[in-house]
């Protein structure tokens, strides 16, 4: 798939993990781990070479200037 819809895949990665640790809690560590990745690999996104990359570009967060009249904050 190649990164294809990389967001989507970790959080179906990540649910999948939990349901699975009500259902199996004797391999919990190991269902920690894989939801952690797949929730980690959700927030990630694509990389740069990605086919998600290509289609739909880099999304890019920035944080909006605080102006703020408190000395405070």
């Amino acid at each position: 798939m190649a990164g294809l819809w990389t967001p989507i895949a970790g959080t179906v990665v990540a649910l999948s993990a939990v349901a699975q640790a009500f259902v199996l809690p004797h391999d919990l560590l190991d269902l920690v781990l894989l939801g952690t990745i797949g929730a980690a690999l959700a927030m990630l996104g694509p990389g740069l070479w990605s086919v998600d990359s290509r289609l739909f570009g880099w999304k890019r967060l920035e944080a909006p200037s605080r102006k703020s009249s408190s000395p405070f904050f």
